[in-house]
């Protein structure tokens, strides 16, 4: 398991039990040195102030807040201590609520909470006690220089949890938004009809990042002194009508197309 990135208490009514977060998923690139053309010498990032005109080092540097154009307030570590509030140490449960009301536009970073020593009893309490009553556990707690909002829940094995953005966060655009008025019924039948064609159980195993795959091979190709081969560009079909397409796309799949003033078939799932 990933290291910890958070140690402390659980707290919720008045048991309290002591708990630890590791990383639940990180994402999967492949990284680049930045090179000198001339000689591929490694570039080096140095600290530089400009007014002195010259390199400083990292002891040098203190972090600063810029309260007006060019003037700065500067804040210590010793600063940052002292106002960390109780949910730097302790993870507070503030409600339970049903995950089904909650919009994963919500969703951040996901970790896995696991008990410490002594903890594991309670932690198994609060796991089947969610797990029976079909809520989530929202909580505080204050992390990575900021203080989120969490929340539990039960997984397969132990109990997850996801940070949370805040609502003033969530980047809300008058453009996000539909006009059901402008759907016929048939396009919604076939179109429903075609979901229900090609449902199938949700299998993540299957799922791969060729854009990563692709770099990878490039890569070994430039080692191995090969040339690099262009992939096949797959041009999207042209899309004039959405009636002609969405037959075109039942009859790929070889599903009967319901025709106007028709009640379309329940389309067999996949797999039954």
């Amino acid at each position: 398991m990933a290291g910890t990135v958070w140690r402390g208490h659980l707290a919720f009514g008045l048991v309290s039990l002591p708990v630890r977060l590791h990383s639940a998923a990180r994402a999967a690139t492949l990284s680049f040195h930045q090179l000198h053309r001339t000689d591929h010498s490694r570039i080096k990032h140095v600290l530089f102030c400009q007014a002195e005109d010259k390199r400083v080092e990292r002891s040098e540097v203190v972090r600063g807040y810029e309260y007006e154009k060019d003037r700065y307030v500067v804040i210590e570590d010793e600063d940052i201590r002292k106002i960390l509030p109780k949910t730097a140490k302790v993870m507070e449960v503030l409600e339970f609520v049903k995950q089904a009301e909650i919009d994963p536009l919500y969703y951040e970073a996901s970790y896995y909470l696991a008990p410490d020593e002594a903890g594991e009893k309670p932690y198994t309490l609060l796991f089947e006690a969610l797990k029976r009553s079909g809520y989530v556990a929202l909580a505080k707690l204050t992390m990575h220089n900021r203080e989120h909002i969490v929340i539990l829940r039960p997984s397969e094995s132990g109990i997850v949890l996801h940070t949370m953005y805040y609502e003033d966060e969530l980047r809300r655009t008058e453009a996000y938004r539909t006009d059901t008025s402008m759907v016929k019924e048939q396009e919604l039948s076939m179109a429903t009809m075609l979901i229900e064609s090609m449902a199938a159980p949700f299998e993540p195993q299957k799922y791969h990042d060729h854009y990563r795959e692709n770099l990878r091979q490039m890569i070994d190709a430039k080692i191995a002194g090969r040339e690099v081969v262009e992939p096949h560009e797959v041009q999207p079909a042209k899309v004039i009508d959405i009636v002609d397409a969405l037959k075109a796309s039942l009859a790929a799949l070889k599903k009967p197309v319901a025709t106007e003033g028709e009640q379309a078939p329940k389309a067999r799932r996949a797999g039954s």
